[in-house]
């Protein structure tokens, strides 16, 4: 219809006293193709908003209240809807589950696989006591029911109410960082991420949280954020500004981590979700 309304418009231009009526007709084909294209960006708009609503709405409680632990749960997407996940389930009375995740790809694809890993996720959880089978799990029904080159990284993280235990399984995510008063340390690097093969094994991890310490996960957003020269924020002044921030509460310490990167990046537009979860024991306990 494009080429017919352009070539009207040439007819027309070169036709003369008789080529009036085709730069009308053209005129009218072309003024219709834009109305059908702008009809067309409004409804992707629209639809990509309620996406945003959607996933506002399944978002957790940024600090959610668990005896003996102090926690704080951050995202925000590069564009309207995101590909990063972050969880938090009260799987019973004692139990708590925490989730951060990466699906491959930006926008509606990634938003609706994050999606899928969420309800998953939170469907098979009370199923599983070991983390490790739970993961295994996930990636099975994951790579069973997501499209090729689609995969997704994965940290879930378990705590009990008034216990100093964490434990926590790594699927291809950047490893977690445990900050004690005297030290900073990066955890093992993970298996394999989750949809990339059928069968994966996964290794459980257990660490005890002494009061102050704080577990930080976090997604490549972070240490991925550029300022407007393209340069990264990078892993050592991540690590360099954590250590400043041994004593602070989980939400004092995750507002600046959040403050000190948008202060870097500056006015430019985020090139990639950003997600941070931090868990840490309280004082009193």
């Amino acid at each position: 219809m494009l080429m017919l309304a352009i070539l009207l418009l040439l007819a027309g231009r070169t036709g003369g006293d008789q080529g009036g009526g085709k730069v009308i007709i053209g005129t009218l084909m072309l003024f219709f193709i834009i109305l059908l294209e702008l009809k067309d960006k409004l409804l992707a708009r629209e639809e990509l908003e309620a996406g945003r609503s959607v996933q506002e709405a399944l978002a957790p409680e940024q600090s959610p209240a668990i005896p003996g632990w102090d926690v704080w749960l951050y995202t925000k997407p590069a564009n309207d809807v995101g590909g990063d996940l972050v969880d938090y389930m009260r799987i019973n009375g004692n139990r708590y589950g925490f989730a951060i995740g990466d699906v491959a790809g930006k926008g509606l694809p990634a938003a609706l696989l994050m999606a899928k890993l969420q309800a998953t996720l939170r469907a098979i959880i009370p199923d599983f006591l070991h983390l490790a089978e739970l993961a295994e799990k996930l990636n099975r029904i994951f790579y069973r029911d997501s499209l090729p080159s689609r995969f997704a990284s994965l940290v879930y993280m378990e705590v009990k109410a008034d216990s100093n235990q964490l434990r926590f399984v790594n699927a291809g995510h950047l490893p977690p960082i445990l900050l004690s008063k005297d030290s900073l340390t990066e955890m093992k690097k993970g298996a394999t991420a989750i949809g990339i093969m059928q069968e994966v094994s996964y290794k459980e991890e257990k660490i005890s949280i002494t009061p102050g310490d704080m577990f930080v996960v976090y997604s490549d957003g972070v240490t991925e954020s550029r300022n407007k020269q393209g340069d990264f924020f990078g892993d050592e002044a991540f690590k360099t500004l954590l250590r400043k921030l041994y004593g602070y509460s989980a939400k004092r310490a995750g507002e600046k981590i959040i403050e000190t990167i948008d202060l870097f990046s500056g006015d430019g537009r985020p090139n990639d979700d950003l997600s941070i979860v931090i868990i840490s024991r309280k004082e009193n306990v």
